[in-house]
């Protein structure tokens, strides 16, 4: 039977002989393994705070939608928000990009918050109003209109595997509850 001593040994030479586990470590693994438009940083909507898509969605699938405040769709954040909770613990990282593409955004980004956060109980990730369309679009906007339709109003829905490949591409009308659009996302987490 091996001492204590003996014991802890053993474990760190086992683990170094499997190779590095710090967090850098694994945070290279993940920037390697990660599309590059997701490779970004976007400042969270009425924050200073920014997240990297990839360090927020590192390996998972995400359903990414560009949304806005002010619009006749917004009631569907409470429904995109009942698919971050029922799917959030299979993998399905949801994110929203706030846009004033069809200007229809709040141009107070803190009555902005009100609407998505507090009239709308969203608890994931929004991020500041940016471009979603046309030229000047983000990174994650630029391939997600390459790769299926650029979105055509507020509101639209893109399903990517952890790859960063668009699986589904989802219009504003069809709604985060509809059959079709949570088949999809089954499919996706299978």
């Amino acid at each position: 039977m091996k001492t204590g001593a003996a014991l802890l040994a053993a474990t760190m030479v086992a683990a170094f002989l499997s190779g590095p586990s710090t967090p850098a470590a694994a945070a290279g693994a993940t920037a390697q393994s990660c599309p590059a438009f997701l490779n970004t940083d976007f400042r969270k909507l009425h924050s200073a705070e920014s997240v990297n898509l990839c360090k927020l969605g590192a390996g998972k699938p995400m359903l990414i939608i560009n949304t806005a405040s002010n619009c006749g769709y917004t009631p569907q954040y409470k429904g995109l928000e009942a698919v971050h909770a029922k799917y959030k613990d299979r993998g399905l990282v949801v994110v929203g990009f706030a846009s004033n593409d069809f200007n229809q955004e709040a141009a107070d980004e803190a009555k902005s918050a009100e609407i998505c956060f507090l009239n709308n109980g969203v608890t994931f990730p929004v991020m500041a109003a940016t471009k979603v369309k046309g030229p000047e679009a983000n990174a994650v906007f630029k391939e997600l209109n390459k790769q299926s339709s650029e979105p055509k109003w507020n509101f639209n829905k893109y399903l990517v595997t952890a790859d960063g490949k668009v699986a589904k591409y989802f219009p504003s009308n069809v709604t985060p509850d509809s059959a079709e659009f949570n088949a999809e996302i089954e499919k996706l987490l299978k």
